[in-house]
């Protein structure tokens, strides 16, 4: 993906490699293509990295700001009749990762002979915490950095995408023990219901970047099934309460 960034302080050739060099060096960067006139910058993302990002980069070596965003451009298939291959190939992993969790929950209530719906929403939530918290933490760093392009909290406190990881952690182990039910689906239902607020507002916003449900490891466009994904759990967590 490139997108095309407005650049404010420069003023002559050797601020422009200065830029250049800076925005170069910025993790998850292919390439940085800077111009005086007009002042902007070209940057190519590996994946979507955060304006504030870049803008510290340029900051820390002189008087320079990165401005609005002038233009994006995101690659895609062009021909209509491959869409829906397309989309299954894009979101391949996060399929295979829903089956793998729900066929675990089947053989656990496969092998207790009583199906009991509590108990299969609360191994459910628990597989999809430990298993979504491990992909994150695989490079906290980098999910830090998509998680605080549009999550609510993310975005005014930086440091809150290097925690998330372990908040879902926690829950996954207290679904898992079934430790304080209450507590662990009040908690649930926040934390998911906040996230989705972020990942509503992308969407309909039509922003292109890249969903941190699975960290960083995956390049998963933000879409509707994101937001499916955190009302789901929400929604599950809520029903468990009614259901105590």
């Amino acid at each position: 993906m490139t997108h095309t960034y407005q650049v404010s302080g420069m003023t002559c050739g050797s601020c422009v490699k200065r830029v250049q060099k800076a925005l170069s060096e910025v993790k998850g960067v292919e390439n940085a293509n800077v111009t005086l006139d007009p002042p902007s910058a070209e940057i190519k993302m590996k994946y979507h990295i955060n304006e504030n990002v870049l803008s510290e980069a340029i900051e820390k070596i002189g008087d320079y700001r990165l401005g609005s965003e002038l233009s994006s451009e995101h690659h895609s298939a062009p021909a209509l009749e491959t869409e829906s291959v397309s989309k299954f190939t894009t979101y391949k992993p996060l399929i295979i990762v829903f089956i793998y969790i729900l066929l675990g929950v089947i053989l656990l209530e496969v092998r207790s002979e009583n199906f009991n719906l509590l108990y299969a929403m609360n191994n459910f939530m628990a597989g999809f915490f430990l298993v979504f918290s491990f992909f994150k933490m695989l490079d906290l760093t980098n999910f830090a950095s998509s998680y605080s392009s549009y999550d609510i909290i993310a975005r005014k406190w930086y440091g809150y995408g290097f925690i998330y990881p372990f908040i879902e952690l926690a829950l996954g182990i207290m679904y898992l023990l079934q430790v304080y039910p209450v507590v662990t689906n009040v908690l649930t239902v926040i934390v998911m219901g906040i996230s989705s607020v972020g990942v509503i507002q992308s969407v309909v916003q039509k922003r292109t970047i890249q969903c941190a449900c699975l960290g960083a490891v995956f390049n998963l466009p933000m879409s509707t099934i994101t937001i499916i994904e955190d009302l789901l759990m929400a929604a599950m967590a809520l029903i468990m309460l009614l259901l105590m």
